[in-house]
């Protein structure tokens, strides 16, 4: 049967005129067991008991941005050192889609879209307790990676610990792959039962399909950042919607049965015929290989899947019950930050006590201003400031709103 599944989609994808391949996980996953008839009645009754609960879950994700852009520079035309607000697009767009946001941009004519309660927040501490901006950049000198033999390469790169973050490898990827999520382990429908190493736990994606048509985002038609999307639905423990076979299964009872995924530009209806019934295509689902712009939906039994999924994976459940994701609280203004600064960058924690426009200065002992932030209607937050162009010495950083104003003077040896 692999044979002939692995014969069909390369005859599929000789006919199409898309060059790269979306997803990796079809070639590399393993082809688990199906659990037994009584496991699966016990399965699906776990899985209505956690989804009745409805909880919001929050999701800590770090970006490790591998490049090989010897000046460093950030940001600009085909640099895989990609700029912050790429990074920030597509964290936007995860939420847009995960809580079916209205201005989620997608082709969407089909009602039975749900709102999976998951948002995703970049990481504000790091692994040592530092306040961190969740962009961790890396320079390396080898211009490609390849999905199915650099995994651990790039983790030994940056890592930080799965059970506490969302590892990302945002990188230039070898052989046309866009992405490729681990996934988890357990006894259910379609997963595995052995645990696969901690270190390559996430997700590795090409950064030109990373982001909302953000920066070096450029392969069309892929270029709105459902890629990732996708792939953390792989991460979450969904399976594409064609079971990955001619008619497959993809244990969610609400997707209909595809006979392949739909490849091509358009939006226009495709159907299967399976067990001698026509039916429509779910091409609006985030697991289809469907373009951007026409993915807008998950729908309740995925829901209900990655629910359970998460419930019984250990290291899933484990970073949702350790995500550090909220910020301390304070009763009024306060600047924390690494002191004095050994490095070009600080990242500073600008803690306030409610959402206010807030505003930084940066100037020296003789009260000259060396720079100046604006941060409209904004709540705590970790800001990277880079210190590379000022003198060394002491500096003095302060922080103010329309009611306090504080200061505090950091060295730069």
């Amino acid at each position: 049967m692999m044979k002939t599944f692995l014969g069909s989609i390369l005859v599929f994808l000789c006919l199409t005129s898309l060059a790269q391949h979306r997803c990796a996980w079809e070639a590399k996953k393993r082809y688990p067991v199906q659990a037994s008839a009584k496991r699966q009645k016990e399965l699906r009754v776990f899985s209505e008991k956690t989804i009745t609960e409805d909880k919001l879950l929050k999701i800590p994700v770090v970006v490790h941005v591998i490049h090989n852009n010897t000046s460093g520079k950030i940001g600009g035309i085909n640099n895989g050192n990609i700029s912050d607000e790429q990074v920030f697009s597509q964290i936007k767009v995860l939420n847009d889609d995960y809580r079916r946001k209205i201005n989620s941009r997608g082709f969407n004519t089909n009602t039975v879209g749900v709102d999976m309660r998951i948002e995703f927040v970049l990481a504000n501490i790091d692994p040592k307790g530092k306040p961190t901006t969740g962009i961790n950049r890396i320079f390396e000198s080898q211009k490609d990676f390849d999905v199915f033999e650099d995994n651990f390469k790039l983790s030994k790169l940056s890592y930080w610990d799965s059970e506490k973050y969302l590892n990302i490898w945002v990188t230039t990827l070898a052989d046309d792959y866009l992405g490729f999520a681990e996934f988890p382990t357990g006894d259910f429908d379609g997963l595995e039962i052995d645990p696969i190493e901690k270190e390559i736990d996430g997700i590795m994606i090409d950064h030109r399909v990373f982001g909302n048509r953000t920066g070096t985002t450029s392969i069309e038609p892929y270029t709105y950042g459902r890629t990732l999307t996708h792939e953390v639905g792989h991460w979450l423990g969904l399976i594409h919607i064609w079971g990955d076979e001619f008619c497959g299964n993809d244990y969610c009872g609400d997707t209909p049965t595809q006979e392949r995924g739909n490849l091509g530009f358009s939006c226009n209806p495709n159907f299967s015929n399976c067990s001698g019934q026509r039916t429509q295509n779910m091409q609006e689902n985030f697991m289809d290989y469907t373009p951007d712009s026409c993915m807008n939906l998950f729908t309740i039994e995925q829901s209900k899947r990655v629910r359970a999924i998460l419930e019984l994976n250990t290291r899933r459940k484990n970073l949702i019950n350790n995500a550090l994701v909220e910020l301390p609280k304070v009763n009024s203004l306060e600047i924390r930050g690494e002191n004095p600064i050994i490095s070009e960058k600080v990242n500073l924690l600008l803690l306030v006590n409610k959402k206010a426009d807030l505003y930084l200065e940066v100037s020296n002992t003789s009260g000259q201003k060396l720079d100046y932030f604006e941060f409209l209607d904004t709540e705590s937050k970790v800001f990277s400031l880079d210190i590379s162009k000022y003198p060394k010495g002491v500096i003095i950083v302060s922080l103010y709103n329309a009611e306090e104003y504080i200061f505090k003077r950091f060295l730069i040896p």
